[in-house]
């Protein structure tokens, strides 16, 4: 790692590169060195990461800044700061996760095809949702029918959780060997939930929100109070400068489950609304543009066709992290002849432009965090 004569961070070093992969790059506790963070403090609001998901991670929502501070208030201990943290997630293989609670027809569906979901819903929380499919609910009544079962089943009792969750399991493991189509009850998801984290309440949220499988590319934006999940495969990963995450399943971590289930929007939607698009760049063919509507961070995504030697990095007027994912570049200026490789991270600062030489007519794969103002 060097510094600029402006005193901008440039992080070059092969063992440093190595650690971005599921390391913070910005200002946080565990980024890549003190004088790093300073910089980054002072000027990035964002926290910006390469995320490998091998095993799944919580069920969890992220408080907006009302709620933020207020926790932050009565419990520091569980939630450090005062900031909200949305969130984006761009994949760079196919993700899998959960996000938003599924279209209400859906819910209702599994009610009737799961009996082990039923019976932890319970009678009268199961009947006020499939009641209000009919149409006759108002959006709120919906809403208040869609949050009486998410509590329902959240804070059941373990004892009862573990018991039909187990025979759940049981009963989709004997379907499953027998050769039989368990996609009904997501069984396959399922499975694999329950072997990651045996006897988990987690495990039955497959059946409340949507599964959403981005391909390369791709990306979801998980604003505040949005219940969600990450299951599998690696993504770009960048968030508001937080660490406030309200767990409520699938963690060994601190849960809470009171505050999740009060705090969530209730809104019910398709899996392919949580999809968030991406923009051309214009003047540059090679960029894309995903702007999530927060201040705090947007992400740029460069990929440069083998045929192009060199490519010009543009200035912004906002502070940025490159990150190069493919390919090998050497960088000209104004860092001139460094040699970035996979996982190697520039730091460029406001009004400032950096031109790229392609080392080896493969395409380069790059992100850029940035605040565009």
């Amino acid at each position: 790692m060097g510094a600029h004569p402006k005193g901008d961070a440039i992080i070059t070093d092969n063992q440093i590169a190595q650690k971005t992969l599921g390391k913070w790059i910005a200002a946080h506790p565990e980024c890549l060195g003190t004088k790093v963070r300073e910089i980054f403090h002072n000027q990035l609001p964002f926290l910006f990461k390469v995320l490998s998901v091998r095993l799944a991670l919580s069920i969890q929502a992220h408080p907006d800044k009302a709620l933020a501070k207020r926790l932050h208030t009565e419990f520091p201990q569980h939630y450090p700061d005062d900031n909200h943290k949305p969130e984006m997630a761009i994949a760079l293989t196919p993700f899998r996760g959960l996000c938003g609670f599924r279209p209400i027809p859906e819910i209702v569906g599994f009610l009737k095809a799961v009996p082990e979901f039923h019976t932890l819903i319970g009678k009268e929380a199961a009947e006020k949702l499939e009641t209000s499919v009919t149409g006759l609910s108002e959006g709120v009544e919906v809403r208040k029918a869609l949050k009486n079962c998410f509590t329902s089943m959240m804070q059941s009792n373990k004892k009862d959780c573990a018991e039909q969750l187990n025979l759940l399991v049981q009963r989709v493991s004997q379907q499953f060997k027998s050769g039989k189509d368990v996609s009904s009850c997501l069984g396959d998801l399922l499975l694999t939930l329950h072997s990651q984290f045996p006897g988990d309440i987690g495990c039955f949220a497959v059946y409340f929100l949507n599964v959403l499988t981005l391909q390369p590319g791709e990306a979801m934006f998980l604003g505040a109070n949005e219940p969600h999940a990450y299951l599998e495969g690696d993504c770009i990963e960048c968030m508001a400068c937080s660490d406030n995450t309200v767990r409520a399943g699938l963690t060994p971590k601190f849960i809470d489950v009171q505050t999740l289930c009060e705090m969530l929007t209730y809104t019910a939607a398709p899996a392919s609304t949580k999809l968030f698009p991406s923009t051309p760049v214009s003047e540059d063919p090679y960029a894309l543009l995903f702007n999530p509507p927060v201040p705090d961070f947007s992400v740029i995504k460069i990929e440069v066709p083998p045929s192009v030697s060199q490519y010009q990095v543009a200035a912004l007027d906002s502070a940025s992290i490159l990150l190069l994912v493919r390919g090998e570049a050497t960088s000209h200026v104004p860092y001139a002849g460094l040699h970035l490789t996979p996982g190697s991270v520039l730091f460029i600062s406001t009004n400032e432009s950096v031109l790229l030489n392609n080392d080896n007519s493969q395409t380069l794969l790059l992100f850029r965090a940035c605040c565009l103002l």
